[in-house]
């Protein structure tokens, strides 16, 4: 049975893939104690899932030891704020955890993978890597990175013939939370001070009409290409959804 690794693996649309992998040995990775006590008890029924707390920025030696077939790097923080005045700091975290966390993870398995002559490096990275957000710049730049990250680790394995695939996943907007609160994050630092302050109230209105009418409910749309990307042989480099917001970030990157 090949073992899958998973992190960030709380809730969102990673759940319902979690859910498929019945032929699988999971290893689900939470940040914290409390999420640690929360998954044991969604999967206390699962034989094939073992929950761990793995905090990728402190345990990466954790996975080292784990023999892992697939990696799936689920794991991330969104800040907010205008790249003009967000705290240096909140940048720099992004960037922590969701590039060279994740990168400091691939480089402790994909040894073992190139000698074992298999594996397969998940990465899900975001739509928004292609055309950036305004207020989620820190966000959407450490997206890019990661994507980059995931399109040179494709090349470079396929030069070593090691039969270790990578593949990128960028999802579009779904409601699982994690926007909103990206979102609201930047108001606990922006105050009279801000360039933005006369606009609060009108940016406010403006990201929640946004989200409502393009945040998707149904997850199915990702949910099969994550699906696909762990599961199928010989997957694609790069599944993305839902088709239409993939499409929209094309059309803005021809005029931009």
């Amino acid at each position: 049975m090949k073992k899958i690794l998973i992190t960030g693996a709380r809730s969102g649309m990673i759940y319902p893939v979690i859910q498929r992998l019945k032929d699988y040995y999971v290893y689900v990775t939470v940040h914290t104690e409390s999420e640690l006590r929360s998954v044991k008890k969604l999967y206390k029924d699962f034989q094939n899932i073992e929950c761990l707390k793995l905090d990728v920025l402190k345990d990466a030696d954790k996975v080292e030891k784990l023999d892992i077939d697939i990696l799936v790097l689920n794991g991330a923080i969104a800040e907010s704020g205008s790249l003009m005045e967000i705290p240096l700091e909140k940048v720099k975290n992004n960037f922590e955890v969701n590039v060279f966390a994740n990168l400091n993870i691939i480089q402790k398995v994909i040894k073992n993978m190139i000698y074992k002559g298999f594996g397969r490096i998940v990465i899900i990275s975001s739509l928004t890597s292609k055309s950036p957000l305004p207020f989620l710049g820190s966000y959407s730049a450490s997206k890019a990175a990661l994507s980059s990250i995931a399109r040179t680790l494709h090349y470079e394995t396929m030069l070593l013939k090691a039969n270790v695939e990578v593949v990128l996943i960028e999802p579009g907007l779904y409601r699982t939370g994690f926007n909103k609160l990206a979102f609201d994050k930047k108001y606990e630092f922006m105050d009279n001070d801000s360039f933005f302050a006369s606009q609060i109230d009108l940016i406010k209105k403006s990201e929640n009409l946004y989200l409502m009418l393009l945040e998707r409910r149904n997850l199915t749309s990702i949910v099969n290409k994550i699906y696909k990307a762990i599961c199928y042989d010989n997957p694609r480099f790069r599944y993305s959804a839902p088709l239409t917001h993939n499409w929209f970030a094309k059309i803005i990157n021809l005029f931009y």
